[in-house]
């Protein structure tokens, strides 16, 4: 989110364009903003290094704050904003977050979170009321300070969390380095070139900004001088008319985006004029064979896809032409060494699923956990995985089939499921409980629970319900079941492990992929 070329040369350009009130912030606002900002988290005693976190949904504040950790030397982390007190707790006190900054919206949650988190230096609250005692007003810490840079800028960096099998999220921690904001990491100008970015161009953020994907969109169109349009939720329509609107020439969307877009009427689908549409990028989930088929169809040879994690362990991608060639690919291995290995570690025989292994493309670990970095490795410490499951064809190109993990990604969010039955058993009618995803036409997939309950209580719709509620009441929604079924009794193995394998065929059913 680094732009100071452009906000020397051309300050009134607009930076940010929020797609439902229409306000601007032109490149040299975000400059000054984000100085501001720099300012006031040193004026916290935060130097190079050290890390804070802000909560919030997409609104017009979140990429200068993000701007501002870039050009501090920090580990800045943007939260999903759908998290309860508890998990967001959880994620500034393992970050070691020293300032939260919160949204008005965000308010009653942060200040839940806060009472579990007392190494917070500030709690700064955007709008926050004058008779706030809890929250400082955004406007007010960052307001006195100067608009001029700060004398030790140094490359700040993003520190994402991703679920872990356990359910508890972890941070992935890239190390520092010194370097000045204006030089992007390698893997920043890697990107820029793959998806087709220039000098001038409007991006179309429909996403929400935590994610990882949105997060690099975003900065390097703001690094390009261009300018982001950024929705706050995304609709199939008003997405359209956003293109239509701003003349958008670059975007990436997941596949359920594309689900949606094509659901609309024919007459809404071709009322507006998409022709400015140069590159869509789209990623988070495989997409559907026959939905990608239409949406070329509909927009034509300007549909990348690229596979890869928030880890940065390896990146596969392809083009329209690519994929209509191979079609279900998720592309061709450009970054990172892949192996695919099946349950002894050996290779896999070619065109034969294995688990997904890459010899790291990017320095990584888990913050302040080394059993979940040695876990995610093999035992010389050469590989590391996230758990998918894969083949490559004659060609070269990759093919996601399944994950080890059990991992759910439902309208491309990323959901473990042993968080929620860890949360299940608790409930004192659960005997045992086993989530997992199951095919969902619009999202891909959808979380189902299937429970086993205590002796004396008798299945049905009112109990279903009623644990469903009990979910929503710990967990973000993303993470709670739509349905719950029952067994009477779970399948586990003799060392006690859950076998959700055969639990979980049941619903997938014929299908060659265990991914959609």
């Amino acid at each position: 989110m680094f732009s100071r070329a452009t906000a020397l040369a051309t300050p009134n350009h607009p930076a940010i364009i929020m797609a439902s009130t229409g306000k601007v912030i032109t490149h040299g606002e975000l400059e000054s903003r984000a100085n501001q900002l720099a300012h006031a988290l040193r004026a916290e005693g935060l130097t190079k290094g050290d890390h804070f976190a802000l909560f919030m949904e997409n609104n017009d504040a979140f990429l200068e704050i993000c701007s501002a950790g870039e050009r501090t030397g920090l580990y800045y982390t943007p939260v999903n904003s759908y998290l309860t007190a508890d998990e967001l707790a959880y994620i500034v006190q393992n970050s070691e977050s020293q300032v939260l900054i919160a949204s008005k919206a965000k308010r009653e949650i942060a200040a839940a979170a806060a009472e579990q988190c007392p190494n917070l230096k500030r709690l700064v609250l955007i709008d926050a009321d004058p008779s706030d005692a809890l929250f400082t007003n955004y406007e007010k810490w960052m307001g006195s300070h100067p608009t001029t840079p700060i004398a030790d800028e140094n490359l700040g960096i993003s520190m994402l969390y991703s679920s872990g099998t356990t359910g508890r999220p972890k941070g992935i921690l890239r190390p520092m380095v010194d370097s000045d904001p204006a030089s992007p990491l390698p893997l920043w100008g890697f990107l820029d070139g793959l998806w087709k970015y220039r000098d001038g161009m409007t991006y179309l953020s429909p996403a929400p900004l935590y994610h990882s994907a949105p997060q690099a969109a975003v900065g390097l169109t703001i690094r390009r001088g261009g300018t982001v349009i950024v929705m706050e939720h995304f609709d199939p329509e008003q997405y359209l008319a956003m293109v239509e609107k701003y003349k958008v020439t670059h975007s990436q969307l997941v596949p359920t985006m594309f689900s949606r877009m094509l659901k609309l009427p024919d007459d809404v689908r071709h009322k507006y004029d998409l022709s400015s549409l140069e590159v869509a990028i789209h990623a988070a989930a495989p997409c559907p064979v026959p939905v990608k088929e239409q949406m070329i169809e509909w927009w034509g040879s300007i549909i990348d896809e690229y596979y890869g994690a928030t880890e940065g362990l390896g990146f596969a991608a392809c083009n329209t032409e690519e994929w209509l060639a191979h079609k279900g690919t998720v592309g061709k291995m450009m970054i990172g060494e892949l192996h695919i290995l099946d349950d002894e570690m050996n290779p896999a025989p070619k065109g034969e699923p294995g688990t997904l292994w890459f010899k790291a493309a990017t320095e990584f670990s888990y913050f302040n956990d080394t059993e979940k970095t040695k876990e995610s490795t093999s035992a010389d410490g050469v590989l590391t995985t996230v758990g998918d499951v894969g083949y490559i064809d004659d060609d070269g190109f990759l093919y996601l089939t399944d994950r080890a993990t059990f991992m759910i990604i439902s309208g491309g969010v990323n959901i473990y499921p042993q968080e929620c039955e860890n949360l299940l058993i608790t409930h004192p009618k659960v005997a045992d409980a086993a989530v997992f995803g199951v095919p969902n036409v619009d999202l891909g997939e959808e979380v189902k629970a299937v429970v086993q309950l205590m002796p004396g209580i008798e299945p049905g719709a009112d109990i279903e319900q009623e644990l469903i509620a009990f979910c929503h009441e710990h967990l973000a929604r993303q993470k709670c079941p739509r349905s719950v079924d029952f067994e009477a009794e779970l399948p586990r193995l003799p060392t006690g492990k859950l076998y959700k394998k055969p639990l979980r065929e049941r619903y997938w059913g014929d299908k060659k992929s265990r991914i959609v």
